[in-house]
Parts: structure tokens; sequence; C-alpha cells
């Protein structure tokens, strides 16, 4: 009898489970929240299109992955991978052009829900002064969101006595998948003293048109606007040693969210062409979870951090207290430019 009980608990535990599963997918997706990152200040694409083309360099790749509640029934997984590009004007020093394309992908849960979309982004930056740049940036795209409820199970399952998967779901959707238009504007401010002191400020802002993203042909579900307000400042401590400190802040219709941090950069190697930096830092997210982070950087080009995300919240009795793992890659060309076209630009 104790392993009939235990078997129809456990049962009913993955039943509760998989029935609020449901109910946030299908009922409130109208509520979910985008694509984010702990470590926000490196896709910097999907943070505010006015980033498109703001770097020491020509082009730069990106490369992101986040595995987040590995640990429960419901795992969340993302990837993004972007590339932007300056461009430069023949006549002028005093402004130059950025363009940048974005491919995400997010998918969550026992029915695998994804979103996916590609978006393409352009920049304008205005060289105020020597110190000072100003950046409006705009983005088009195409996403999709999907689901498959081939692992789902429904309450119409249960018989009773036990759960028979050849029982109608009872459930009626008028599509598993839905396509939309991405659109985003952003302005970004830099103040930069030299290469290792520089603060960012940047305001973001998503979904403008709020598409229609609703599985229900008679439900008018739309993706809410989001915003956010961000805050990147870099400054040298001693000759060797450098302070970052970052702040993100998020809202989207009744989700709000904030993130705070900081890294020391410890600069290993200054030899040219041999220039070594080690990141090491720790941030803290509203929602609940703290994340200590380590980055290696190598000869201006190849970047590459993790951090491991622990949760604090009411919710770690299900994580263990895990609540997410990052990686992140970047790797940037530098031209060099013949003499004619060589032009007196800003420090990044």
């Amino acid at each position: 009898m104790s392993n009939v009980n235990s078997v129809l608990a456990k049962f009913t535990l993955r039943t509760i489970i998989l029935v609020l599963l449901a109910k946030f997918i299908f009922v409130n997706i109208s509520q979910a929240q985008d694509i984010h990152y702990s470590q926000f200040y490196n896709p910097v694409l999907i943070l505010n299109p006015a980033k498109t083309g703001i770097f020491n360099g020509d082009d730069r790749f990106l490369l992101s992955y986040r595995d987040q509640w590995s640990s429960v029934p419901v795992p969340w997984r993302t990837f993004t991978a972007s590339y932007d590009k300056k461009f430069y004007p023949s006549r002028s020093d005093k402004h130059f052009f950025a363009g940048g394309l974005s491919f995400n992908y997010d998918r969550q849960g026992d029915s695998n829900l994804s979103l996916s979309n590609l978006n393409l982004f352009g920049s304008y930056t205005k060289i105020l002064n020597k110190r000072n740049l100003l950046t409006i940036g705009l983005g088009l795209g195409i996403a999709t969101r999907a689901f498959d409820t081939a692992n789902l199970v429904w309450d119409s399952q249960w018989n009773g006595t036990t759960f028979d998967s050849s029982l109608p779901s009872l459930e009626r959707f008028d599509a598993e998948r839905v396509n939309f238009l991405e659109n985003t504007v952003g302005i970004n401010y830099r103040w930069q003293k030299n290469k290792r002191t520089k603060f960012d400020i940047g305001l973001g802002v998503y979904h403008l048109l709020e598409p229609g993203v609703g599985f229900y042909d008679d439900e008018d579900i739309t993706l809410p606007r989001r915003y956010n307000l961000s805050g990147i400042f870099s400054g040298k401590l001693t000759n060797r040693l450098d302070l970052q400190l970052q702040a993100l802040g998020q809202l989207q219709d009744e989700y709000d969210e904030l993130l705070v941090g900081g890294l020391l950069k410890l600069y290993v190697n200054q030899n040219r062409g041999k220039e070594t930096e080690l990141h090491v830092g720790i941030g803290y997210r509203t929602s609940g979870s703290f994340f200590p982070t380590a980055a290696l950087k190598y000869k201006e080009r190849y970047y590459f951090s993790i951090n491991f995300e622990r949760d604090i919240s009411e919710f770690d009795w299900a994580t263990n207290g895990s609540a997410g793992f990052e990686a992140h890659f970047r790797y940037i060309i530098h031209k060099v430019k013949p003499l004619e076209q060589f032009k007196i630009c800003p420090i990044y």
C-alpha cells in the first residue's frame, strides 16, 4: 500500500506541475518575459539596438548560451548568435554607421515552448567631441513562437484510478505556431576618458507595435512592450587593475527586473600582442539569485566568460539552489586601414 501511495503522490505532484505549466503557457502567455541573460553586457544587440557598432574594432562576433533551471522538469535553454560591423564615411570623421544581425532561440518546458527570431540592426553614431558619443539604433526582425503537446498530460486523462494516455486531452488549439514581426528602437550615450575609463547609459524599447502571439483565434493576446535602462561604468584603479560596475532595469507589463553587479579586471600581461586580462566578479538579480562570474580576454580579440547562477528565492526547493549557467564568447576583428582612409576615431 505504501508503494501505491508513493506512486500516486509522485503522479499527483507531476500533474500539478504540468497543469500549472500549461496554464502559464496557454493562459498567461501574454505576460511571458523576453529572452534575458545575467551577463546582459555581453549579448548587447538584444539589450539595445543602439549598442550596434559600439566597440573597439571593425567586426564583432558574439555567441551566448544560457541553461536555466536544468534541475527541475522544465529546463529553459537560450542561445544567441550575433554579428555587427562599423561603416566609416569617407568624407567625415564626425560620425559613423553600423549594421548587425542576430539570431535567438529559446526553448522551455515539457511542451518545448520555443521562441526563435532573426533580427537586423542599424545604428548611427554622432561623435560630439573626443570624449562624448551619442548613438541611435533601430531593429527589425521576424519571430516565431511554437509548442508541442506530445509530452504533455492533462487532467482529462486521469480516469480516477490511473493515468491513461489514450484518453483525449479535450484541449483545442487553433495554432501551434505563431509568426510575428519584431521591432525595436534605442539610444545610447557614451562618455570616455580613455580606453580603460568610460561610461555608457542606454534606453531600449522592444515590441513597439505589440504583435499578436496568441494560439487561439478568438483571443487578442499581444506581446507587451519591454523597456530597459542600462548603465555600464569601467574605470582604471591601478596600472594593472580596473573596476567595472553594471546595472540593468527592465519593465514588461506587470513584470520588472533589476540586475546589478561588478567585475575586477586584472591585467595579467600588458605586452603588446600578448595582452591578457582576467575578470572576476559577482552580480545579483532581484528575482532571487546571485551569480559569480569569471572571464578571460586575450589580445583584444578573444573573450570568454562564464557564470553559475545561485537561486535564493522561494523556488530553491525545486532547483536545489542552482538557477542557471551562462557562457559567452566574443571575437573582434581589427582591420588596418590604408593611410589615405585613416581617420582619428574614438577609443572604445
